[in-house]
């Protein structure tokens, strides 16, 4: 009888065990529904944030003029549904350094034309190069032409080209050149297209007199120190007549 007792006994404890266990292990499974559910949830939200941050631009209420600037790299333009998107200008990498030229600049700036989109012409300006043969590089690659937009100048840091970066005197020495030289071909001052990363190194924008050109997706940035003329407002806007994300411009009114 005594033995009975304690294998039922056992019996028992094993049941409530393995009840114990079986509970447990639904809670176990009913926990990790709704933690996937709640990722899921998240991953969704943050899915609908970054379409829309690659979807938005200003409120032209705010900000009137718009457009976008454009390289080769872009790849092909739908220019009529680039214009029907809101694009009343567009700025077009001609040249970068000393020797390279975009492919793409000729062609775009005809079709830009053809469509009554104001254009203007863009350098990217090599901090470790010479001014002069950079200059000459923009001027035979950019007509002179009144009806162009003032030129920008893309000053930006870029480690991989330029590792040991000049000191400030003598970047502003090659910077006030290659100016001065662009602006007698275009008959206009030229714009600064200045990153923050190179404003906070150089304060180029606060030094030299040129209106500025600032970058800063969906908060009006303030690090050039002064007004400015362009903000580059969204980064990586996408468009269907685009085949890659673009930046997305505005005027200051």
């Amino acid at each position: 009888m005594a033995h009975s007792k304690t294998t039922a006994n056992r019996r028992h404890r094993q049941y409530v065990r393995n009840d114990s266990g079986r509970k447990e292990s639904r809670r176990g499974r009913k926990s990790g529904r709704w933690l996937a559910f709640a990722l899921l949830l998240v991953l969704i939200g943050g899915a609908g944030v970054w379409w829309k941050s690659r979807s938005w631009m200003p409120a032209r209420s705010d900000f009137p003029v718009q457009g976008t600037w454009l390289s080769a790299a872009d790849g092909a333009i739908d220019w009529p549904m680039l214009r029907n998107a809101g694009a009343d200008f567009v700025y077009l990498t001609a040249s970068n350094g000393a020797a390279q030229r975009d492919p793409a600049f000729g062609e775009s700036l005809e079709q830009a034309r053809q469509h009554k989109i104001q254009t203007g012409a863009v350098h990217v300006f090599d901090i470790c190069m010479r001014a002069e043969g950079q200059a000459a590089n923009f001027v035979t690659t950019v007509p002179r032409d009144a009806r162009l937009l003032p030129p920008a100048v893309r000053l930006a840091l870029v480690p991989e080209r330029c590792p040991r970066p000049p000191g400030d005197a003598a970047l502003q020495s090659e910077l006030t050149t290659f100016l001065n030289q662009i602006e007698r071909h275009a008959g206009k001052a030229a714009l600064l297209m200045v990153s923050p990363e190179f404003e906070k190194r150089y304060h180029m924008a606060a030094i030299i007199d040129r209106n500025v050109w600032v970058e800063g997706s969906f908060l009006m940035p303030g690090y050039s120190g002064r007004p400015w003329v362009l903000w580059t407002a969204n980064r990586e806007l996408s468009l269907p007549a685009v085949e890659r994300p673009v930046p997305w411009v505005v005027v200051r009114p």
